[in-house]
């Protein structure tokens, strides 16, 4: 009982009883009216609502919904300052705007003069294009888990991202003299799979196992659009020549090609219930090749399909025949043909013209895969592929004699992801099963 009258009393109600009592009342022999009095209403000459009295103990409620002049009871006031302002335990996500913490500064102020004229100077010629690094310049720690992806900015070529297990994404300012690591989104409710830079601004598209793809603004640190599905994203790429466009693979087989200006799906590629591993644009945008997991049948089909993106249909779903998923796929920059990193521990060869055909006589073998995402990239001339290892080490090849020309040791434990330098043709990063980032020069 006590309870409840704390529970419907307030101290608002006792100093108006105070009042009342004070008051000197006449004389009468009348019996006492028991019906409840009903106070003057406290905001006839005003449009400002008064809030309660200090003695209560709890933070004021929003009054917004309020209406001025609206008779408040006794009950509906107790209900209001003896209930504390509590936030939603179970908040919808998509309607939060959260911003990560900046660590550091996304500006090439800092950054080394040697590095800054470089980016500012671009090489011209194909035989500086061919210039590979020597040793590791920079180590980057931060991450807890496995790195899945890295990614240099085109825009902003001082920045590097980074996608982790450990659900976040690191925007790191790689020749920054002072804090490196600029930023880290934390945006993702599970491991990310992948990250992308937007070719213009500060943005960056990511995807995880949260079955999502998100948008940020990474110099205002604000995520931007949230792109949901049925099935966990395990890659995203931008649209060579619209960047208003991205395609997004998952682990139900589904190749969604988003437009961000909606955010509604504007082509939808399946062939299969089997898991994408990973998908790239031909040079001239006009088809799609995704690779996927199809070990749980003896079916060597549907692994590398070539899509018509316009068409949304299969251009050829019998590209590559050998019993191997194919963890990563590749474009040559200029020559009309593409790779795949094959679990067979080497790299395939194909055209790129119908019907796509895989060269028998060339493959790149000296390195490992083991079943790790294990990816390659080709050089800015695209005279290197290199590719990452199973055994922590940088493997270098000759694209036209398929030739191993050098062995870089990075990590203890495998070698997942390379990205080449957009402008500087002697840098590389790479990220490791460990959890560690480095570039070397």
């Amino acid at each position: 009982m006590d309870l409840l009258c704390e529970a419907y009393s307030s101290a608002s109600d006792n100093e108006e009883e105070a009042r009342r009592v004070k008051q000197p009342r006449p004389e009468t022999t009348t019996a006492p009216n028991w019906k409840r009095h009903k106070p003057d209403n406290p905001f006839k000459n005003t449009n400002t609502f008064h809030p309660l009295p200090g003695a209560t103990q709890f933070p004021a409620v929003h009054r917004d919904a309020q209406v001025p002049g609206r008779y408040i009871s006794k009950r509906e006031r107790a209900l209001f300052g003896s209930q504390p302002s509590v936030t939603d335990p179970n908040p919808n996500p998509d309607t939060l705007v959260t911003t990560s913490p900046v660590m550091g500064s996304i500006s090439d102020s800092d950054v080394r003069r040697d590095i800054m004229s470089l980016l500012r100077n671009k090489p011209k010629g194909r035989s500086q294009l061919g210039q590979m690094p020597q040793t590791m310049s920079v180590a980057l720690n931060r991450h807890t888990k496995a790195v899945n992806a890295v990614h240099w900015s085109p825009s902003h070529a001082h920045l590097l991202a980074s996608a982790s297990m450990d659900h976040t994404i690191c925007i790191w300012n790689v020749w920054s003299s002072d804090q490196k690591v600029a930023r880290v989104l934390s945006f993702h409710n599970a491991a990310v799979k992948d990250v992308k830079w937007s070719r213009e601004g500060f943005s960056v598209l990511s995807c995880g196992y949260d079955s999502t793809s998100r948008l940020v603004d990474v110099e205002k640190g604000i995520e931007t659009q949230v792109f949901k599905e049925d099935q966990v994203v395990s890659v995203v790429k931008f649209h060579p020549d619209n960047l208003n466009l991205f395609i997004a693979g998952g682990s139900r087989g589904g190749l969604k090609l988003w437009d961000i200006r909606n955010g509604k799906v504007v082509h939808q590629y399946i062939r299969g219930p089997d898991p994408i591993l990973d998908v790239e644009f031909t040079t001239n945008g006009k088809q799609i090749i995704s690779s996927s997991d199809v070990s749980g049948r003896n079916l060597s089909e549907n692994s590398i399909v070539v899509w018509d993106i316009s068409r949304q249909v299969p251009l050829s779903n019998q590209v590559y025949v050998e019993a191997y998923t194919c963890p990563c796929v590749r474009f040559h920059p200029f020559e009309p043909s593409f790779v795949a990193q094959s679990n067979g521990n080497y790299i395939a060869i194909f055209s790129a013209s119908p019907p796509f055909k895989m060269n028998k006589y060339k493959r790149y073998e000296s390195h490992g895969v083991s079943g790790f995402p294990i990816k390659c990239a080709f050089s800015l001339d695209g005279e290197k592929l290199v590719s990452g290892s199973s055994d922590g080490s940088m493997y270098f090849y000759d694209y036209q004699s398929s030739e191993l020309t050098k062995k870089v040791k990075a990590f203890e434990q495998a070698c997942v992801d390379i990205a080449v330098h957009p402008i500087i043709p002697n840098v590389i990063a790479s990220c490791s099963w460990n959890g560690e980032v480095s570039v070397f020069e």
